[in-house]
């Protein structure tokens, strides 16, 4: 048998259906480079049950979902629009102002030009402009609802004409890997899955519409608030429990955390402030040279002229607390994930479960077990800050070369020798990307940290937030930059832009 007879086999076994003409339009597209004009009538006809046949999904659901939008958009206007909100409102105003101007007229009768009667007067004047106003706007709903339809309509045409246009070009494509992979599954036409994307557009279409012809059919989700306070109770009781029994972990922890802390604010508040200035400028120029030197005398002297020095060495303090805590933990946890596939799988949802949670939700647990105060948003913030550097060092230590492994097995290497001749100082960079990202991450958390009782900088965007002092929120907030930019050059060191 020929190439090309087995090449139209091929297409033949694939397509199923019309393979006649699918032999044509993939000679035709793998004949020329770039875009080959080709329509599919099918495909544009029948839209996501063509791609829901052919298990096209990167298609199907682009379609779907133009086709769904076109639907809201045509059943919207068919059912008045804004016009029918616009109708009610006016019809109530109108219900008001009649009710306003006899209450009028009943005062003017009682007492003719007093104060009452006027103003009741003036209030039926304005609910009668109100509601006429509201009708006005019911119209002008009303006659753009023909424009809402063409739009609608527009939509769903020039979303069938692009499937039309592209349905060849994305069949032929996996047309192609079907041959590299073999995969059976992929091939035909299956009337199994065209009749459950017909199924979803049986069922969403008519729903759409119902909706929009009577707005109350579908307006709230069905639930029972009975069964939200209940699970709010079992939480409240399991939180109380897990509290009561690790209270005293929980007590020693925060001790071992506040005295860190406290240590590391009494070194940066109690030393003399020209003493800490000089060595975080020799740091600077030290560990990141000139550039970075002239840009921490810049942050330094605005932290100092303008009040926030203590303030920024609390924050300083918080913020190398909870950092030192993450590295501590995130890099020996990113190396056991570099070497450790499975732990690797267990750690990625739960780093993403703590980069996603929003901060404001895991501070009640963290407030339930340590109470309000530093070590609390410490712990929060490691809880924030700690991701980062556990990723990067994991992909750090899984980007070691292993010829380079092999080469120090073959020379007698032991697992020490390895982790922290080689593996470690190979995978620096992204460590120190991790570590970088880690500060810029715990200091973000300044602001938040302060709700339950963490000092510093946050404590005074806290209170500009809460008094509307829009200068004085951006005045500490600058401050947190210039710290955030000084202390991520200083930790990049050199290799900083």
């Amino acid at each position: 048998m020929s190439d090309h007879s087995a090449w139209d086999e091929a297409v033949s076994r694939f397509a199923g259906i019309n393979g006649s003409y699918y032999r044509r339009a993939f000679r035709r597209i793998g004949e020329r480079r770039g875009y080959v004009p080709s329509f599919n009538v099918a495909a544009a006809l029948f839209g996501p049950v063509w791609f829901g046949g052919r298990r096209l999904w990167s298609a199907f659901w682009p379609v779907l979902v133009a086709d769904l939008l076109a639907a809201v958009l045509i059943a919207f206007a068919l059912s008045g629009g804004a016009s029918g909100e616009q109708g009610a409102r006016a019809d109530r105003l109108a219900t008001l102002a009649a009710t306003r101007l006899a209450e009028a007229r009943t005062a003017n009768d009682a007492d003719p030009g007093s104060a009452m009667a006027k103003s009741l007067t003036r209030s039926a004047a304005a609910l009668e402009q109100a509601a006429k106003d509201a009708r006005q706007a019911a119209e002008d709903a009303r006659s753009g609802a023909s424009l809402i339809v063409a739009i609608g309509g527009g939509l769903l045409l020039l979303a069938r004409l692009a499937a039309g246009g592209l349905a060849d070009h994305i069949a032929e494509r996996r047309f192609r890997e079907w041959r590299l992979e073999g995969d059976a599954g992929k091939a035909g036409f299956s009337l199994l899955h065209a009749a459950g994307a017909a199924g979803l557009l049986a069922v969403f279409v008519p729903i759409v519409f119902l909706h929009f012809a009577d707005r109350t059919l579908f307006d709230a989700v069905p639930s029972d608030p009975a069964w939200n306070s209940a699970a709010a109770a079992r939480l409240n009781a399991g939180v109380a429990a897990v509290s009561g029994a690790a209270s005293p972990v929980a007590g020693r922890l925060t001790a071992a955390i506040d005295a860190m802390l406290g240590l590391m604010e009494g070194i940066l508040t109690g030393t003399p402030w020209p003493v800490v200035m000089a060595v975080i400028l020799a740091l600077a120029w030290q560990l990141a040279g000139f550039r970075v030197f002239l840009l921490t005398f810049v942050a330094v002297s605005y932290l100092a002229i303008l009040g926030y020095w203590e303030k920024s060495m609390q924050t300083v303090a918080l913020l190398g607390t909870a950092a030192l805590i993450s590295v501590a933990i995130g890099i020996p946890l990113g190396v056991l994930c570099g070497y450790n596939r499975r732990v690797a799988a267990v750690m990625r949802p739960l780093l993403d479960f703590m980069q996603t949670m929003p901060a404001f939700v895991y501070l009640i647990p963290v407030i339930a077990l340590f109470g309000i105060g530093k070590p609390s948003g410490i712990i929060a913030t490691v809880i924030f800050g700690i991701p980062p550097v556990v990723r990067l060092t994991a992909l750090g230590i899984a980007s070691v070369p292993a010829a380079v492994r092999e080469a120090a097995v073959a020379f007698g290497a032991s697992r020490t020798f390895i982790l922290f001749r080689i593996d470690l100082p190979t995978a620096a960079p992204s460590i120190m990307a991790g570590v970088s990202q880690t500060i810029l991450m715990c200091l973000s958390m300044v602001v938040i940290a302060a709700l339950i009782g963490a000092k510093g900088l946050g404590e005074d965007v806290l209170h500009a937030l809460q008094y509307a002092a829009q200068g004085q929120g951006l005045l500490a907030g600058l401050a947190i930059l210039l710290c955030a930019i000084v202390l991520d050059r200083i930790v990049q060191g050199r290799q900083s832009p």
